[in-house]
């Protein structure tokens, strides 16, 4: 007994001094980020044996940085080296070394760097240019070629290749477009000053057609110089965002006097909107477009909703014939290999789209999983399935980088234990994987559990990557709605990985990502008494309010998961305009050509998931994938 009672004195002993070393550590950590070197360093006097130490030693150095000597940083660096704070400390001294063009140590640093970011990858561009290195160029373009703005250390670089006549005023014009494409004006002025001449653009239009685009291209007379044709295409595409129609109309005041590639460019973004919106005439300017004298070579990302546009029509000749014009790279996403075989069908190439199914059959993927039933293979997870021991899970549980990122979670900065956790894993064998991802479960860090499993390639566990907590009280409130717990658990480990207390930049909370307005209607049907927001995060409650409201979408959407999936991302209204209006749709094909991207991959995925849980949890005669998805009716 009295071993008993010292254990749990000791125990909370242990307790409370971590609690009071973590507090140590917070204040350490607030006192760098607001530049406080004494009381960082009261604090650092604390924390020599807590497990962050070295993230204190890095706060201090860090704050020496600009006046220490090289000798004090290679020794930080060594000292801690393969740690992130390591990388940490080289790529803050390399920023300091490009700044002031110390360039034969940063020419000895740069290749150990191992986490490189655009400002340094800029700093390494302009050395190899003065060391007449040319096979940066195509590097360099492609970086040009970025329609945000992009770090100081670039515009060197820039200015050399345009000195230099690499970069010419045709490929600033083309950076220009893109900016405008996204809407990022100040970036667009900012290229402006590489032009030199006449022939630059005007800030004063480009403001009026930001401003209002209706406006100015009812104004607009004579097209006559660049940045006239520049500003008028950025107008009607401004416009287009919000309409076609009233778009459509200035278009064809204008097009004249515009270049056919330009007319090209325009045409293609006509049908790339319109396809977003499901309008019918979206193949029909997709094909103008293309019969232009001179094309204008349209992007993955107008060729991709090309194809949803033909799939919406059931043209298979449009889709293979589309996909194939895809950059190669593109043509092997598994979206556009999965549909290229299924036009290669339609056409009776049997022997050629199997070719592209047998390999995308083996990826674990919403396009893999169709495939493998186009094979007339069913989904199993038993294969290669690798369960990590006690003794694997107790090594992990000793890694250093491992016990950095638990510490990081225990007090709630999930940034830095994100940031830590990946640094750590990042070599990780199959095996290794899974202990992490089992430590992680244990510590109830499920969605670094999931994500971790999620990285394997030849041993899996599926187990882990498809976890399924809280079971007993989701089976609760399961049986009262009659919803598959499948489907249901799909769509939790999407929408938070099951963070209990996770909050979305948009307000949603808990489990089930509940919106407040949709929590509070929840529990006035379900009359919780004296409801507040704060219970949201419980996770009993989330998961009552949220199953609630999922068999409410479900029973106004034909009671089909697909659409209440898409009704639970972007809301039911959303979810029934995406149907066609005349004619029924294939599942497969609703899902593909939801405009959108963030819902498409959470449908996509959701329904995935319903597949590897009913396996997980030892469903019996569950549907398949396509079964799941069925078919959609038109809408009137």
């Amino acid at each position: 007994m009295k071993n008993f009672v010292f254990t749990l004195i000791l125990l909370a002993f242990v307790g409370t001094s971590t609690a009071s070393q973590d507090s140590d550590f917070l204040i350490a950590r607030e006192a760098f980020q607001s530049g406080n070197a004494k009381r960082l360093d009261e604090s650092a006097a604390r924390l020599k044996r807590h497990v962050l130490w070295p993230y204190v030693d890095y706060y201090q150095q860090r704050m020496l940085l600009r006046t220490a000597d090289t000798a004090a940083i290679r020794y930080f660096i060594a000292r801690y080296d393969g740690a992130l704070v390591a990388d940490r400390m080289r790529s803050d001294w390399l920023k300091v070394l490009g700044k002031n063009q110390q360039w034969s140590l940063f020419d000895e640093e740069y290749p150990l760097l191992v986490n490189k970011d655009t400002e340094l990858l800029c700093y390494y561009y302009h050395r190899q240019l003065n060391h007449k290195d040319i096979s940066v160029l195509p590097d360099i373009r492609a970086l040009w070629l970025t329609p945000t703005s992009l770090p100081d250390s670039c515009a060197p670089v820039f200015q050399s290749l345009i000195h230099g006549g690499q970069l010419t005023a045709d490929d600033i014009w083309k950076r220009i477009r893109l900016a405008l494409e996204e809407g990022q004006t100040s970036v667009a002025t900012h290229i402006n000053r590489y032009l030199s001449g006449n022939e630059t653009l005007n800030s004063a239009d480009l403001n009026n057609a930001a401003k209002n685009p209706l406006r100015y291209l009812e104004s607009l007379k004579t097209i006559r110089t660049r940045s006239d044709r520049e500003i008028a295409l950025f107008a009607l595409l401004r416009l287009l965002r919000n309409d076609t129609n009233p778009t459509y109309v200035q278009w064809l005041k204008i097009k004249n006097q515009l270049t056919a590639s330009d007319r090209s460019y325009f045409l293609s973004r006509l049908g790339y909107r319109a396809a977003m919106r499901h309008d019918p005439r979206a193949l029909d300017w997709f094909s103008e477009a293309q019969n232009s004298t001179q094309l204008y070579p349209p992007s993955d990302l107008v060729l991709g909703w090309q194809v949803r546009a033909a799939l919406r029509v059931g043209n298979w000749d449009e889709v293979l014939r589309t996909i194939n014009r895809m950059s190669l790279t593109e043509q092997q996403v598994d979206t556009w290999r999965y549909w290229k075989a299924r036009a290669l069908l339609v056409k009776g190439h049997t022997l050629d789209a199997n070719t592209i199914l047998m390999p995308l059959s083996d990826e674990h993927s919403f396009y893999g999983q169709l495939a493998r039933e186009e094979l007339g293979t069913m989904l199993t997870i038993a294969d290669k399935t690798y369960r990590v021991s006690n003794a694997e899970v107790a090594a992990m549980e000793r890694n250093p980088g491992i016990q950095r990122a638990l510490a990081f979670s225990r007090m709630n900065l999930r940034t830095e234990a994100m940031r830590e956790w990946s640094w750590t894993i990042r070599n990780f064998s199959d095996a290794e994987l899974l202990a992490a991802a089992e430590v992680a479960r244990r510590q109830g860090l499920y969605d670094r559990a999931i994500n971790t499993a999620n990285r394997t390639v030849a041993q899996h566990d599926f187990s882990l990557r498809f976890l399924s907590p809280h079971r007993e009280m989701l089976r609760k409130v399961l049986q009262q709605h009659e919803l598959d717990e499948a489907w249901v658990y799909g769509l939790i480990r999407q929408e938070s990985r099951f963070i209990a207390d996770i909050k979305s930049h948009a307000g949603a909370a808990g489990l089930m990502q509940l919106m407040p307005a949709t929590a509070e209607w929840v529990a006035k049907q379900l009359g919780i008494p004296n409801f507040r927001q704060s219970l949201v995060v419980d996770v009993n409650t989330n998961l009552r309010l949220g199953t609630y409201y999922l068999k409410h979408v479900l029973g106004t959407l034909d009671n089909q998961p697909l659409l209440a999936s898409a009704a639970y991302n972007a809301g039911p209204g959303r979810a029934r305009r995406w149907r066609d209006n005349f004619l029924p749709l294939e599942g497969a094909i609703y899902a593909e050509t939801i405009p959108f991207n963030e819902t498409r991959d959470y449908v996509k995925k959701v329904l995935k998931n319903s597949m590897y849980y009913a396996k997980v949890l030892d469903h019996r005669n569950e549907p398949t994938l396509k079964q799941r998805l069925g078919v959609v009716r038109a809408a009137k």
